[in-house]
């Protein structure tokens, strides 16, 4: 018999190992294999899914990544609720390097990712209006406070398409529109996770400040060494939040990202 979950983590840069002694799956997908086999394991009493959206080696770029496959394939293990850390430069001279951020809001700048389920014979829309989940944000939130890490209660995170990082002008209009952080995977993994129905809670690891801050030309632009050195405590502090916010995610939803699903792929697998 296959191993169920109910809860998944999508580990991000850095973070490609979490569960003791998982059992390791690799499902089928319509949309092709995943980024790496899936493991199952159990924290705190809960089953949990494990994916390293990169794969087990970082040998997938984020645009690159097969994130439907990935959706797909922790949805056909049972799982409703999805965490999904990723690491995140700041936009903000008040979000510091080592500093979590629970996302609530999402701006779309890739380009050419296969974005959605559907794209077949029959026309679908999903409200995304709130891209993340606001009980599986609170849940991220309270965990992070309780450790002692300093969490920033809501964000809006621009998605890039990567892999390159910002030049100064992206940078600065970035900040300009109000944005908070930059990413290159919240997007399409999030609405890929509401065409299913499942909650998704966003995780920022503040890792540096994108090209600068306004007012401040002595910061260094961001570099894939410099991200990777501060990476390593942000993934220490990921792995101690989930261990104690996996266990207090509620065992029924009390939000409407199920709902929120187009309806036939949500009911699917139930």
């Amino acid at each position: 018999m296959s191993p169920t979950a109910e809860i998944a983590v999508v580990g991000g840069s850095g973070f490609y190992a979490w569960l003791e002694d998982p059992t390791e799956i690799r499902p089928h997908t319509p949309y092709g294999p995943p980024s790496a086999a899936l493991s199952v394991g159990v924290v705190g009493g809960r089953s949990v899914a494990f994916l390293p959206r990169h794969g087990s080696s970082h040998e997938w770029p984020p645009h690159r990544v097969n994130y439907r496959a990935n959706l797909w394939a922790l949805r056909s293990l049972g799982v409703r609720r999805v965490i999904g850390p990723c690491a995140v430069g700041s936009l903000r001279p008040d979000f510091h390097p080592g500093d979590l951020v629970v996302l609530d809001q999402l701006v779309d700048r890739t380009s050419g990712r296969a974005d959605t389920y559907l794209d077949g014979s029959v026309a679908g829309h999903v409200s995304f209006a709130d891209p993340y989940c606001p009980e599986l944000g609170e849940v991220l939130a309270a965990a992070g406070e309780s450790i002692g890490a300093k969490v920033h209660r809501g964000g809006t995170v621009v998605v890039i398409q990567g892999p390159r990082f910002s030049t100064r002008a992206e940078s600065r209009w970035f900040r300009s529109q109000g944005w908070d952080v930059v990413n290159m995977t919240q997007y399409p993994e999030a609405v890929l996770a509401r065409e299913l129905g499942l909650c998704f809670g966003g995780l920022a690891l503040v890792t540096d400040y994108d090209t600068g801050v306004d007012g401040d030309d002595t910061l260094e632009a961001v570099s894939f060494d410099a991200v990777m050195a501060v990476l390593a405590a942000n993934v220490s502090t990921a792995r101690r939040l989930l261990d104690v916010a996996v266990p207090a995610v509620p065992p029924e939803p009390g939000c409407a990202c199920r709902d929120l699903g187009w309806p036939d792929l949500a009911r699917a697998g139930s």
